[in-house]
């Protein structure tokens, strides 16, 4: 029997009137939020805009949140499409299940694009966001807690999760896998934001390092992880997925130092004139050339006076003319 342990909540949903707030993506908004908060300070300290972090992230969230979800829908593909399972529940994705690979492969894509749409280099952008993104699943981890799944092994040290009776889950004392990432992730952020500091990384270096820090521990965490997943060779399919990336990422590191050494100086070019901007420019100096050719610097330009019929009349006037 254990003395202490990590309860788990008896619900991961609170009703507030006729709307429901789960858990799970209270973890994930609160995530998305430090990472776009972090990432601004970030990309303003580099010498970019504010504000600019969250425009990109206009078009990286969302499409990260579909990657995410297309990830664990096709390797867990048994749990949606299968004999008795409702392929319907492959839309649920309130119910848990978002793959870290497919959210940011999917994710880059969208800050491509909206990269591409400011002029922005992306891996100076990415580099930016790199700690931000792993504080942003430090959060997002505890949306496991509040569903109670992605636990570990059975344990009974004093920090094990304790695991209630519910569908395809057994009740008992786990070790709290969710926690053990979400705390990795926390030192993935410092660790990056140190080498950044210390070796001024650029040109995506910065985003890869997290990559492979990340993946280094996600191995092991993977494996100690008890609920089910396909294996190839004995491994997990994620264990296989971490190992791939983390060696890409490390590959990265090291043809990317020698390759473009250094550091972006500039981030974030200056917005452009527009074409009707610069016309009227042109025009106010072009007229400007042409009515100060013939004056000196210090001369003031003489004003013209009135005539007589411009001049306003006086009373004895107005009243002549009136009558």
């Amino acid at each position: 029997m254990n003395l202490a342990y990590i309860p788990s909540p008896s619900t991961g949903v609170i009703d507030l009137g006729p709307i429901p707030l789960r858990g799970y993506a209270f973890c994930i908004i609160i995530g998305v939020f430090v990472a776009v908060w972090f990432g601004n300070k970030r990309w303003v300290a580099r010498g970019g805009k504010a504000g600019t972090v969250a425009d990109i992230a206009v078009w990286a969230v969302p499409f990260g949140l579909v990657g995410g979800r297309l990830y664990h829908v096709i390797t867990d593909y048994q749990l949606y499409f299968s004999d008795g399972e409702n392929w319907v529940d492959a839309f649920k994705i309130w119910q848990g299940g978002l793959g870290i690979w497919g959210a940011i492969a999917l994710g880059a894509v969208g800050a491509w694009i909206g990269c591409r749409r400011r002029g922005i280099p992306l891996p100076a952008w990415a580099d930016a966001l790199a700690p931000g993104i792993a504080l942003a699943q430090a959060c997002g981890r505890w949306g496991n807690w509040f569903n109670q799944e992605l636990y570990g092994r059975e344990t009974d040290v004093p920090w094990a999760l304790k695991i209630s009776e519910g569908p395809n889950r057994i009740a008992g004392t786990y070790h709290p896998t969710f926690l053990y990432e979400s705390l990795w992730c926390i030192g993935v952020a410092l660790l990056v934001i140190w080498a950044d500091r210390r070796f001024k990384l650029g040109h995506g270096r910065a985003f890869a390092l997290y990559v492979a820090a990340y993946c280094a521990g996600r191995a092991w965490i993977e494996y100690m992880r008890v609920d089910e997943a396909h294996h190839i060779l004995g491994l997990r399919l994620n264990v296989w997925t971490a190992l791939i990336v983390f060696v890409l990422a490390v590959v990265y590191i090291v043809i990317s130092a020698r390759v473009r050494p250094g550091r972006e100086e500039i981030v974030e070019p200056e917005t452009p004139q527009t074409p009707a901007a610069t016309d009227a420019a042109d025009a106010g100096d072009a007229e400007d050339g042409e009515s100060g050719e013939d004056r000196e610097p210090g001369d003031v330009k003489p004003v013209e006076s009135a005539s007589e019929e411009d001049a306003p009349k006086t009373n004895g006037e107005a009243e002549t003319a009136k009558g």
